[in-house]
């Protein structure tokens, strides 16, 4: 059995290898050697910050109270990655091009540096990450009491009592020290903390095994498989779907979409941390896989637990009381450091991310603007920001232990989850509605969050610390005893789940504000810039700040006042890179616009990009936005996207043009191809009568003594010849008219009989000859079509001549036969030689079978290519319907005359 010292050691030393892991990381980063660190796999794998100990231990607890229901929180970050990568894009390039530190900062960089928004984005951020933190403090309280049997009911993995929370501050205590040592040490929040994000993807692959050890020991060794699993009585009904299904699968599905883009710690991670715009490839693909692998044996899990552990068990420690239940103490303390990881990368990476935010948007910017509170030394902003981040760590930390106190009997993680979701849930429409709305104003999102934050804090955030006598009665009757305004009924609006409920009002009173006020005001210059900027990032180009936003500054008050942020050694660094290796300040010339804003860029790395502002504006003057610049700027852009369009118009055109080209210049080919093989076949077919009639007129005229019988013989090869050579140039002038169109067809309705009777009994006389036997057989000849009798003889005839001619066959035989059907009359001549080679090119001119050349009777070539071209002329159709090596079948298809 674990004992709680055991427990305890063993933790304090996960802790320390993850220090250790984080410190030689950046150790390593720093000598250069950072190629896997900053590795698309590494980043991956960091962005599985996500998955918390909500995810870890309750997803199980949401299946077992609510089935499938947990899939969608799984489901949301999965199609934002896969379908929705073109915004992480468009957030990874602003967060490069204006060194961005924090949602707050991108928020309030967006809407003209506003400090107001920077100040209303972080204590929104703080109120709603606080029940997230406040989760994780519960998750390991209880899974430590669980594990280490600390408790009467630890076997039950009962939920916390009142009592149990002390053990919640030292955790909170512990966690806070690890943070501020961890995540302090680099004061640039834009520059890239390899060591944390080297401790982060290696605590998600130990709880992504953890919880694949977990789910393959309960379903092979407690279950017995899969189908075993399945075979529980619990199965049916937590596949079984509730009445609000839909509604609430959809709601959860937007909400952990929205969550996975705007919670602070994954920007953090997603966008601050990201090394290389790249990865985003990676991570679009491997993402929502780790996704799939960390879910896959959550309904096992829960079927399981439900099946074997005593009624009345807590779901949500399910991971950890399966092996405990079946004496595994190794697997359950590997389940318990699986869990502690989830929990401890988040609050480590949530609480550097609000450290950032607290410092930069609200604590310098109070301190500048005190009047007693003086800052002259070198680096004396920079020590404000290392001692206000520590001090914001620990505050975040109380106020997460704050309300896990007041929570603490809550007895579902997911809840507490859910609450967190729809908080951060309240920065999309200023986020997504700024990058992507260029007319966006500050003035609508400010009115957009304030009145999604209020609504959200009052119908989900006040209910769920509900637990004295006065929130209790807030939430039954309403404030005074208003019905209207019950939390979870606003306006009468009763029955709806109250998740769905808060985030129905909340983020359709946000989105409503927003729209509403960014079309009544209008956009200072400044906001009308940072829109053009971040709207059309993708086409903006270095200097286009400058161009726009004129003023001058003291090459010696930048210097000083790099120095109070960013410390003597890199200040000089920075002008030095900036100046060129000048290390004379009075032998620079006055700085530019340019040069201002690369400072003021530079600064924004440390101190967020609204702060950063209000510090150089103090020593530049006149300062002047050029709206004329801005316009142009705008109309460029407009420019640049109407020509852009004209383009992909053109191209297709020219894609287009050059497709018909294409198979234009494809059908000259095949033309002038058919013409050379024409040409060079009627040559060929020509010599071949002429060379014999050469030869032997040679031989006549040549030879005195010639009998009388061979000089007879030898005539009357020549005149063969000749008769074959007037054939051959009678069949090609024929054809050409055909062809053209020039050989009159006249069809006339008449019965098809006595054509074909006529052609039969011609080609009887060449059967006998040929010792061929010819039949017919069901001939229809009563059947009247429209056709050219002489013309449609012609066909009959040159077909059945030819499967006389050429039947290879020692019992050769020719079958004739027809048939009708609705519409057309078919004719089928029909052999049994051998077949025609290259039968798909055999109305093509001058193709001969290969049995022709076998039985040396050859042919012109022309025969076929005339019927075919006859027929057509006819209204039908001549076909070869077989061709093998039992023989050939042809069919004439005529329309019958109705």
């Amino acid at each position: 059995m674990l004992t709680t010292n055991f427990v305890l050691i063993t933790a304090l030393l996960y802790v320390v290898l993850l220090f250790v892991l984080a410190y030689f990381s950046d150790r390593q980063a720093r000598r250069g050697r950072d190629a896997l660190l900053r590795s698309p796999l590494i980043y991956t794998l960091s962005i599985s910050v996500y998955c918390t100990s909500w995810t870890f231990y309750g997803a199980v607890g949401s299946a077992a109270r609510n089935g499938l229901e947990f899939a969608t929180i799984y489901l949301g970050p999965t199609l934002v990655f896969v379908g929705w990568w073109f915004l992480l894009r468009k957030l990874v390039r602003i967060g490069h091009v204006h060194r961005i530190t924090s949602i707050a900062d991108l928020i309030s960089s967006r809407f003209g540096k506003s400090t107001t928004l920077a100040v209303l984005v972080t204590t929104i951020a703080v109120m709603g990450t606080t029940p997230y933190i406040a989760l994780q403090l519960k998750a390991v309280t209880t899974s430590f009491q669980v594990v280490s049997n600390v408790t009467h009911t630890a076997l039950l993995g009962a939920p916390l009592q009142t009592g149990d929370t002390t053990v919640g501050f030292w955790v909170a205590a512990a966690m806070a020290v690890f943070t501020i040592l961890f995540g302090t040490r680099n004061l640039d929040a834009n520059e890239h903390n390899p060591g944390v994000v080297a401790a982060i993807a290696f605590e998600a692959l130990v709880k992504l095994f953890a919880l694949i050890a977990v789910g393959l020991f309960v379903v092979f060794k407690i279950a017995g498989g899969f189908s075993e699993v399945f075979d529980f009585p619990a199965a049916a009904e937590m596949l079984q779907q509730p009445d609000d299904f839909g509604a609430r699968w959809i709601t959860l599905t937007l909400l952990s979409g929205i969550a996975i883009v705007c919670l602070p710690r994954q920007f953090q991670i997603t966008v601050v941390e990201n090394s290389d715009e790249k990865h985003l490839r990676t991570a679009s693909w491997a993402f929502p896989v780790y996704l799939l692998l960390t879910s896959l044996f959550i309904l096992p899990i829960a079927l399981t637990g439900l099946a074997t552990l005593p009624v009345g068990s807590n779901p949500d420690m399910f991971v950890l009381t399966l092996p405990m239940s079946a004496d595994n103490d190794v697997l359950a303390l590997f389940a318990f450091i699986g869990g502690f990881s989830s929990a401890t990368s988040m609050v480590i990476v949530a609480s550097i991310a609000l450290s950032i935010m607290v410092s930069n948007q609200i604590v310098v910017p109070l301190a500048i603007r005190l009047p007693f509170f003086s800052l002259q030394a070198s680096g004396d902003i920079k020590q404000l920001l290392l001692v206000s981040r520590r001090i914001s760590i620990a505050v975040i930390l109380f106020l997460g232990y704050l309300y896990f106190s007041y929570s603490a009997r809550s007895d579902a993680l997911a809840a507490i989850g859910l609450i967190a979701f729809a908080g951060v849930a309240q920065f999309s429409p200023a986020l997504i509605g700024g990058l992507f709305w260029r007319n966006a104003t500050s003035t609508g999102a400010i009115c957009g969050l304030l009145g999604g934050f209020v609504i959200w804090i009052y119908t989900l955030f006040l209910p769920s610390l509900a637990g004295g006598v006065f929130l209790s009665s807030f939430i039954e009757h309403g404030p005074f005893g208003i019905a209207l305004l019950k939390p979870y009924a606003l306006f009468g609006l009763e029955g709806l789940d109250p998740l769905i409920h808060s985030l129905y009002f909340s983020l359709g009173i946000n989105i409503a504000l927003f729209l509403v006020c960014s079309n009544w005001s209008e956009q200072k210059p400044l906001e009308r810039l940072q829109s053009a900027l971040f709207v059309d990032v993708f086409r903006n180009v270095a200097g286009t700040e400058s161009r726009v936003l004129q003023r001058r500054a003291a090459t010696k008050d930048l210097y000083i006042l790099a120095q109070r942020i960013l410390g003597p050694a890199q200040t000089h660094q920075l002008f030095n890179e900036l100046t060129g290796g000048h290390t004379s300040l009075e032998s620079l010339p006055p700085p530019d616009a340019h040069f201002i804003a690369q400072i003021e860029r530079r600064l924004a790395g440390n101190i967020g990009a609204s702060t950063a502002r209000a510090l150089v504006s103090q020593i530049a003057t006149g300062e002047v936005i050029s709206l004329d610049e801005i316009i142009k700027l705008v109309d460029e852009t407009q420019q640049v996207v109407e020509y852009s369009h004209r383009l992909e118009d053109k191209s297709r055109q020219l894609q287009q043009t050059a497709e018909e080209l294409r198979r234009a210049n494809e059908s000259l080919q095949q033309l002038d191809a058919m013409k050379d093989e024409f040409l060079s076949q009627v040559s060929h077919e020509v010599r071949t009568p002429m060379t014999s009639i050469r030869s032997f007129a040679e031989v006549l005229i040549d030879s005195e003594d010639l009998s009388s019988e061979l000089t007879r013989r030898f005539l009357g090869i020549i005149h063969e010849e000749s008769l074959r050579l007037t054939r051959l140039l009678d069949e090609i002038l024929e054809l050409s008219n055909l062809e053209r169109g020039e050989l009159r067809i006249n069809c006339q309705p008449s019965p098809v009989g006595p054509v074909i009777d006529r052609a039969i009994r011609i080609c009887q006389g060449i059967a006998r000859q040929e010792n061929v036997k010819l039949t017919t057989s069901n001939i229809h000849g009563d059947a009247i079509i429209l056709q050219d009798s002489d013309r449609l003889q012609q066909v009959i005839i040159n077909l059945v001549t030819n499967a006389i001619k050429y039947n290879t066959n020692q019992d050769p035989e020719v079958e004739v036969f027809g048939k009708v059907s609705s519409r057309n009359f078919e004719l089928y001549i029909r052999d049994n030689g051998s077949g025609i080679a290259d039968g798909e090119r055999v109305f093509e001119k001058f193709t001969r079978g290969r049995s022709q050349a076998v039985r040396g009777k050859p042919g012109s070539g022309l025969g076929l290519p005339i019927s075919h071209q006859i027929i057509i002329r006819m209204g039908g159709g001549l076909e070869l319907v077989e061709n093998d090596e039992s023989g050939t079948c042809f069919r004439i298809r005529l329309p019958l005359s109705i």
